[in-house]
């Protein structure tokens, strides 16, 4: 069996490498020993006819944010298909918010949203771009945020964590789970910094990740950066 991890537009999604998160699976399937391949669909491309395993869209800049909305537009129904037979989409940044209702632009202008995920980006008082740190039920998830909106989550949807240092959605909360959506303002890419989150996004695609020499070393390397930003934030 060949899994197949489905990376959403990356020309316009990967301005912090957060569309590289889709490789970042891809190589924790095959150091477990699975066959998987890492599928790109471009701006204009269909879906595949296949239900993917996972589904990555990463994060882009603001003056592209509705050409991106617009190469999304016609995925709507089969991303929604799929995520309501449990398909897990990781949404990073720009890529979350487009997800969501609305997106307020500094010029006063918004953005409307794909509305698949109960939420609608919301202004920020000032900018934030420093270190996020957030308590989750994955555990202590590490990265960088660099964003001047927040998220807003309306019912069911919750938060992806708890935010412990840094501003995430605002007012103490950061990302959504909603579904089988992941969303986050972590960058770095976020699976990459922290392993366990995509451990936990391929065990929700019923995938079974064994440890093996290769994941041990990349785990190795994400715990001493966290454990080196847990410090500086003390």
């Amino acid at each position: 069996m060949t899994f197949r991890i489905l990376q959403l537009l990356p020309q316009l999604t990967d301005v912090n490498g957060d569309a590289r998160n889709a490789a970042v699976l891809v190589a924790r399937l095959r150091w477990a020993g699975h066959d998987a391949d890492l599928v790109p669909v471009a701006a204009g491309e269909p879906l595949p006819a296949e239900r993917p395993t996972a589904i990555v869209l990463g994060s882009g800049v603001d003056s592209a944010l509705r050409r991106t909305r617009d190469a999304l537009a016609p995925m709507v129904a089969t991303l929604t298909s799929w995520l309501g037979d449990g398909v897990p989409l990781l949404a990073v940044g720009t890529g979350m918010e487009l997800l969501g209702r609305a997106i307020p632009l500094g010029d006063g202008t918004i953005v409307d949203g794909l509305g698949i995920v109960p939420g609608e980006a919301t202004p920020l008082a000032t900018r934030s771009a420093d270190d996020l740190v957030v308590e989750s039920r994955y555990g202590t998830l590490t990265g960088y945020e660099n964003h001047a909106r927040g998220f807003v989550l309306a019912s069911p949807a919750e938060p992806l964590g708890t935010v412990l240092t840094g501003t995430g959605n605002g007012e103490g909360a950061e990302g959504i789970r909603w579904q089988s959506v992941y969303g986050t303002h972590l960058h770095g890419p976020v699976l990459a910094r922290n392993p366990v989150l995509a451990d936990a996004l391929l065990a929700d695609a019923g995938v079974t990740v064994v440890a093996s020499e290769m994941s041990a070393r990349a785990d190795a390397i994400a715990a001493r950066v966290s454990a080196r930003l847990m410090g500086s934030a003390r």
